[in-house]
């Protein structure tokens, strides 16, 4: 793709995406706003979970440590506050800071900031193995992480982080109410989909997809893979933290459900649902499974059967997902479009392309 072309599809996916913000203002007004903050977690879930997969190549089967770690931060800071961080002197000990409870952005941007560093550490383990061991280390620490929450005290086991209260926006603006809330849903969302649609434009971008690609040939470029990687890694564990950290206070409950393995083959099957390595297509995903969980819950366990054959009738019939499928034909018209017009064109004889009016002809 040439460079002019890359500005066009670039500015094009703007658009669209204005667009749907603006369908997404007036949404909460005709569904339900607590279905549509879960919408979006998860939606923001799978677009960092994609900055991995479709731009980076980097199969992890470990993103719900991100997810659900970050909503115990965020839920633990929102409701307690005080931190007590354990230390190793000849015994066991800890040093408590006692906090105030955190205003929610304050526990969201530290969730994430949390989120951030265990991305760090598990990245720097995780990069030094390629395919199928990559994506089984990630797993293996994602247990580590689940086994954590299940001990640690402040995470309160099976009970889960209950009651997390909404306190105050900035200690200003109420965000009890659930249309308020949704709006701040909404524009933590947006940055987040805007830093991401930055990223995979920029040079940087262009670098991970090189090394998706071809990556001994990106690294005889000069390119240093590994960094490149694990700078990929921590920027989707930091996004995918900052939803799971939105979601513990949408539904007021942080719990092992976000943080067990079934959660990070969830956000796959999101992701190859929607498109892989498309921009739009983990959000289309994302609907589409949460609306399928939301709204076929009567049928209790056989929702997870139908999400399977859901997954098989994609792999099958939209083996791109369903946005990629789009996209690769509005890819295949345009060129279609345009060979016509270079054959028109050549076919076209020279003396027939003289612009000059009837009126001049006569003249001369």
């Amino acid at each position: 793709m040439s460079k002019d072309a890359a500005k066009r599809s670039a500015s094009g996916e703007l658009w669209v995406f204005a667009g749907l913000i603006v369908l997404a203002l007036f949404a909460p007004y005709f569904l339900y706003p607590v279905f549509l903050m879960n919408v979006l977690c998860f939606a923001l879930f799978a677009l960092a979970f994609n900055l991995l997969i479709g731009y980076a190549g980097l199969l992890s089967f470990g993103h719900a440590m991100f997810f659900g770690f970050a909503a115990y931060v965020s839920a633990h800071l929102a409701k307690v506050g005080t931190i007590s961080i354990p230390y190793w002197l000849g015994s066991w000990s800890s040093l408590t800071i006692p906090l105030p409870p955190f205003t929610p952005e304050l526990a969201i941007l530290t969730a994430t900031v949390v989120a951030a560093l265990l991305g760090l550490v598990a990245g720097a383990i995780a990069i030094r193995r390629q395919g199928i061991y990559f994506a089984m280390v990630t797993l293996a620490l994602a247990q580590m992480v689940y086994f954590f929450c299940l001990q640690a005290s402040f995470t309160h086991g099976e009970d889960g982080i209950q009651a997390i209260p909404r306190n105050p926006l900035f200690g200003i603006f109420d965000v009890s109410d659930d249309i308020t809330l949704y709006y701040v849903v909404l524009a933590i969302f947006a940055f987040g989909f805007l830093l991401i649609h930055r990223t995979i434009h920029s040079p940087f971008g262009q670098v991970l997809k090189a090394i998706r690609e071809n990556e001994p040939r990106a690294v005889s470029l000069g390119y240093a893979t590994d960094r490149f990687k694990l700078l990929a890694f921590v920027l989707s564990a930091a996004l995918a933290g900052c939803a799971g950290a939105t979601k513990a206070l949408v539904f007021q409950l942080a719990s092992l459900t976000d943080v067990q393995w079934q959660m990070s083959g969830e956000v796959v099957l999101m992701t190859l649902v929607g498109g892989m390595g498309t921009v739009f297509g983990p959000i289309v995903g994302a609907a589409v499974i949460v609306t399928m969980q939301n709204y076929l819950a009567a049928f209790g366990e056989w929702v997870l059967i139908i999400q399977g054959l859901v997954f098989v009738v994609t792999v099958l019939l939209f083996r791109r997902g369903l946005v990629g499928e789009v996209v690769a034909l509005m890819t295949k018209r345009h060129r279609a479009t345009a060979r016509q017009n270079a054959d028109l064109q050549a076919r076209t004889p020279s003396g027939e392309a003289d612009t000059g009016s009837p009126s001049e002809k006569a003249t001369t």
